[in-house]
């Protein structure tokens, strides 16, 4: 009663500011943890712009795989910046505090940008299926009409998905409850605050992880399984084995993708025994390692972008 009368209705209906704790129980450790992030975080801002600069800036690369892996880097690169400057902020500047509506931004951007990510995955999977499955129909099916159709469906199932997380959000009363034990803002981050029923939050959550992003899981699976079938009937051991090379390579970033995410998603509504300083490292980790890691698999792996890489540095020295 006393909160209530202390602070004005709307206030106490919607707190104005959210404070982000950082990593709860290891707040003198800040300065240290932030060191490694901060260096990830720059070897995915370079490593995704060299990416989009080799491939905008040279033609020939103009190419369906290619321009999927374009937006596969701006996905990585809006991904990350999401959450790292606002964590770096707390942690080496104490800049704890965060709009409520900044934070329902966050919380939008980091959730709508992964299912957008994890869209972008499924298509590459499907662009490698037909480059080794159907090879003589490849430039028929995947034109730049039907690219460029596939990256804005990617994106509005996306926003389309996740805008009714800030309705249920914004239906919840929050008497007050401002400190949020995070890095960042996420769903369930921010439901668990509030004193009400937060049942249509993690009923809707739940839909949207299984349904959207479980079934791109199952069809990427899928496509890799169909590739792996074709891979086996190539007559020459060689293309055998340069096909599986890449082929694990992708599978691996895919894994470090989802594993960790459907782990925190998991944790915040099954997961109370997890100490909240694994299940925050961990939710960092995933929006931060796939972009680290995917210019180097996806982009380094690939000779053509490797060989216009060298050649690009060997012009400069």
């Amino acid at each position: 009663m006393m909160l209530s009368a202390s602070v004005p209705n709307g206030t106490a209906f919607h707190p104005s500011t959210f404070v982000l704790l950082g990593i709860p129980g290891m707040q003198d450790q800040h300065v240290w943890i932030a060191i490694p992030f901060c260096s990830m975080y720059i070897l995915a801002l370079v490593g995704n712009g060299t990416i989009l600069y080799i491939i905008i800036t040279d033609r020939a690369l103009h190419e369906p795989m290619y321009l999927f892996l374009c937006l596969l880097s701006v996905t990585d690169l809006v991904l990350c910046s999401t959450t790292l400057p606002k964590m770096l902020a707390i942690f080496w500047l104490r800049s704890h505090v965060i709009s409520y509506h900044g934070c329902l931004t966050q919380m939008f951007f980091v959730h709508a940008v992964f299912a957008t990510e994890s869209a972008v995955l499924l298509a590459m999977a499907f662009d490698r299926y037909v480059a080794i499955c159907r090879p003589l129909h490849y430039t028929s099916i995947l034109n730049a009409m039907v690219i460029g159709k596939i990256g804005l469906a990617c994106v509005m199932r996306g926003l389309l998905f996740v805008f009714p997380f800030v309705i249920l959000i914004e239906r919840l009363p929050f008497c007050g409850h401002h400190i949020i034990p995070h890095t960042y803002c996420e769903h369930m981050g921010i439901a668990k605050l509030a004193c009400a029923s937060i049942k249509p939050n993690t009923v809707y959550g739940l839909t949207v992880a299984l349904s959207v992003t479980g079934m791109d899981v199952v069809l990427i699976a899928t496509s890799y399984i169909l590739i792996l079938q074709a891979v086996l009937r190539l007559p020459s051991k060689d293309a055998q084995f340069r096909a599986f090379s890449t082929c694990g390579a992708h599978i691996c970033v895919i894994l470090v993708f989802y594993i960790p995410a459907f782990f925190s998603f998991f944790t915040h509504r099954f997961g109370h025994h997890v100490p909240p300083q694994v299940h925050i490292i961990l939710a960092n980790l995933y929006l931060l390692v796939p972009p680290v890691l995917n210019p180097l698999v996806y982009g380094i792996n690939t000779k053509q972008i490797r060989l216009r890489i060298f050649d690009f540095f060997v012009k400069r020295t």
